[in-house]
């Protein structure tokens, strides 16, 4: 189109050709031309939340679950700030996203006018570009370029400012196509490099996940794996990058690890790395996979250059994309390489992903996860934050095809219920489960609301030890017995969430827990469980009183 229109119409008009279909937000007089704009577009369902820390957190599952940017609008200042924590997110999990400011008028800017803040400065830091628009005309190269930036390479968050007075401007502009996205495939030299490697390896172990996996990545890659017995393992939180019931699966690294599997990692001649960053949380603070990693041979694989040889040395770097380096992988069935133990580590993994009684429990969470493994589908999202209380599922769930774990790797707290609800409207033929902890669940719990306005289908869990229980555990690992500022007193999370519109139920033993379960599987919105737990068993594997005694 070449007609006159405001900057608003103009804006929404691109994003309709890029292929946004959603937009999650908190309205501001800011952006009222946007707003205007959307009246008139039922191509893009508007997302109304109650806070934009929800709103920042919908955008980014969006973009998981899509790989396409997740689209959000706030206003300036207090509303942009408080989005920001949705754009960390985006970037350590590299996650495509984009959020859209709306500013202060341009004859305003550098008096510190009302709500005023330098976006650009503000949010450069923590998002792969950040930028303000000046000139209506623009707007289609800048939302494609946005669009490009925020999915090629490692993909990650854009930050768009937008002046309001801008938005109002009536100009003619040029919209801009929806674009392919860059293909980025190993070359053969590259290829050949690896399967030598891998010929002289005898103890090798693949680390996966992270920046433009995919599930179709994930199949192929599996083919790979499954084909030379190749051992795979998830970095932090990246668990459903294959099927866990592939017969070479080993399990996840993070928190609270298998110790076979730390142990295999050791022990390791060869890492295939594909996609992972090897961050902090994956390598155990550097140590469990050291920055030279003497003894070791590290392949890594990942879409930026810039990531590659960054932190860890790297004997074989390949830049290509997950997805185009798994096809090419899989394709090389010729390659003749041994047979690895995947099978075995597979088997450790099994056994330790099947709970066991915990004597003096009186709510066991292993066991409730089992219960759920038994009731719900296979391919259910599971949704949670940050704290203690998600150890049970990284340990005890079996994650289906990817999209199926939605879950920082930043550790932000409060992310569970706004992915959740953007999961569940993304795909309301697939069972959502929320996870929050008490402390978790009250940093945007307020989402239910969205979650009930907008008719999302999802299950949320509240796991309540009266305790900021992450804290609370290294508290006591440090300054033993020593309480100070990790202590809760909550409401009664049924009766909240009742009070919101949910179906809610109050489970305090381990033998109510699945007659809830299937109970509020009968029902459908939203169905909230409350689950009252004793802080005393503070993991899954471990408890307060040893945690002292140690």
């Amino acid at each position: 189109m070449t007609q006159k229109r405001t900057g608003g119409r103009i804006l929404v008009d691109n994003l309709v050709a890029q292929g946004c279909d959603r937009i999650f937000h908190v309205p501001g007089e800011s952006f009222l031309a946007v707003l205007d704009a959307l009246h008139d577009t039922p191509m893009i369902d508007l997302v109304t939340c109650r806070q934009e820390g929800g709103v920042g957190f919908m955008a980014c599952a969006d973009g998981a679950m899509t790989q396409r940017p997740g689209v959000a609008f706030v206003t300036r200042g207090p509303g942009a700030t408080n989005a920001s924590i949705g754009v960390h997110v985006a970037m350590q999990d590299s996650q495509p996203m984009i959020l859209f400011i709306g500013d202060v008028d341009r004859g305003m800017r550098d008096r510190e006018g009302f709500q005023e803040v330098d976006f650009p400065a503000f949010f450069g830091p923590i998002a792969k570009w950040a930028t303000r628009i000046e000139d209506a005309r623009r707007i289609p190269e800048y939302v494609a370029r946005a669009w490009n930036v925020a999915m090629s390479g490692r993909p990650g968050p854009v930050v768009i400012a937008l002046p309001e007075d801008m938005l109002c401007d009536v100009v003619e502009a040029v919209d801009r196509p929806e674009l392919a996205p860059a293909l980025q495939s190993p070359n053969a030299y590259d290829l050949d490099q690896m399967f030598e490697m891998l010929a002289a390896a005898k103890r090798p172990i693949a680390i996966v996940g992270g920046a433009g996996w995919d599930a179709e990545t994930g199949q192929d890659f599996a083919r790979f794996a499954e084909r030379i017995g190749l051992p795979v393992t998830g970095a932090f939180r990246r668990q459903d990058a294959i099927l866990n019931s592939s017969p070479v699966w080993a399990g996840n690294l993070g928190y609270g690890p298998n110790p076979k599997l730390v142990q295999r990692i050791k022990d390791a001649d060869l890492l295939l790395v594909v996609g992972a960053r090897l961050g902090e949380a994956t390598t155990d603070g550097y140590t469990l996979v050291t920055l030279d990693h003497p003894g070791q041979t590290l392949i890594h694989v990942h879409p930026d250059p810039n990531e590659l040889n960054r932190a860890y040395r790297v004997d074989l770097p390949i830049c290509a994309r997950p997805f185009e380096f798994a096809v090419s992988a899989a394709a090389e069935e010729e390659v003749d390489l041994p047979a690895f133990d995947g099978a075995a580590a597979h088997a450790e993994w099994l056994d330790w992903s099947t709970p066991k009684p915990r004597d003096g429990v009186k709510l066991d969470l292993g066991l409730c996860v089992a219960a759920m493994r038994e009731r719900l589908p296979a391919d259910s999202i599971i949704c949670n934050g940050a704290g203690n209380f998600s150890g049970w599922w990284h340990r005890y769930w079996h994650y289906g095809p990817q999209p199926s774990q939605l879950a920082p790797t930043a550790g932000a707290m409060g992310y569970g219920v706004p992915a959740a609800v953007a999961a569940a409207l993304r795909a309301p033929e697939r069972t959502v489960v929320a996870l929050a902890g008490d402390g978790d669940f009250m940093m945007n719990g307020q989402e239910l609301a969205t979650a009930i306005q907008h008719g999302a289908d999802i299950l949320v869990l509240i796991i309540d030890n009266s305790a900021y229980g992450t804290i609370r555990m290294h508290q006591e690992r440090e300054y033993p017995a020593r309480l100070s500022g990790t202590t809760l007193h909550n409401p009664d999370f049924a009766a909240l969430g009742r009070a919101y519109g949910a179906w809610a139920k109050t489970v305090e033993t381990t033998a109510e827990f699945a007659p809830a379960l299937e109970r509020a599987m009968a029902e459908k919105g939203v169905r909230l469980l409350h689950l009252k737990t004793d802080v005393e068993f503070i993991t899954a594997g471990t408890t307060i009183s040893a945690i002292r005694n140690k």
